[in-house]
């Protein structure tokens, strides 16, 4: 598919880091089988290349993992923990895109999640927020911001994150199936 096919209001092909202030990576996972709990990580990094063929674009992305944040001291303490994720073994958690696609009224982000040393093939749908000047600069035609939000479900257990862990009657203390939410705010680099 070429670009004129995919036609993107405002569309600007270039270089963009992630501002970590108005962005976010998130997820969610159902407790003892009767509540969700959320999480989030609070350091993060990302390369984001949008082509002149947007379907060319590109991402690559790293999660400092003793960064997880639940809410609560005790539980994400536990997260970074042998127990879960082990964060002293492997401190990051790393995404790179391996193709992008028209989904309906979306996209999906083809990629590659890499957790605990585990890589597999983890796809995305993809929304674009849109594309516009950075309104703070005294030039806001020097300078552009992207929106785009990413969800998407992993088996943890795929990663080798946590165990079965039933409690008595076989409920699942920790859902294996983990929501994935990014919302990211992108700055054009301009050098």
């Amino acid at each position: 598919m070429t670009a004129d096919l995919v036609e993107i209001p405002g569309y600007v092909a270039g270089k963009w880091t992630v501002d970590p202030v108005h962005s976010s990576v998130s997820f969610s996972v159902r407790h003892l089988m009767v509540a969700k709990v959320r999480g989030r990580f609070a350091d993060f990094t990302a390369d984001i290349v949008t082509a002149d063929d947007p379907l060319a674009s590109s991402v690559t992305a790293t999660i400092q993992v003793a960064s997880v944040d639940t809410g609560n001291a005790d539980r994400h303490a536990h997260l970074r923990t042998a127990d879960f994720f082990e964060a002293d073994r492997y401190p990051t958690i790393t995404y790179r895109s391996t193709g992008l696609r028209p989904d309906g009224d979306a996209f999906a982000l083809d990629g590659e999640l890499t957790v605990k040393g585990v890589t597999k093939p983890v796809p995305l749908r993809l929304e674009l927020g849109g594309f516009g000047p950075d309104y703070f600069l005294e030039d806001p035609s020097k300078g552009a911001r992207a929106g785009f939000t990413a969800t998407g479900k992993i088996n943890r257990l795929d990663f080798g994150v946590g165990d079965e862990g039933t409690v008595p009657g076989g409920a699942v203390v920790v859902a294996h199936s983990i929501d994935i939410s990014l919302d990211i705010e992108a700055v054009l680099k301009t050098d």
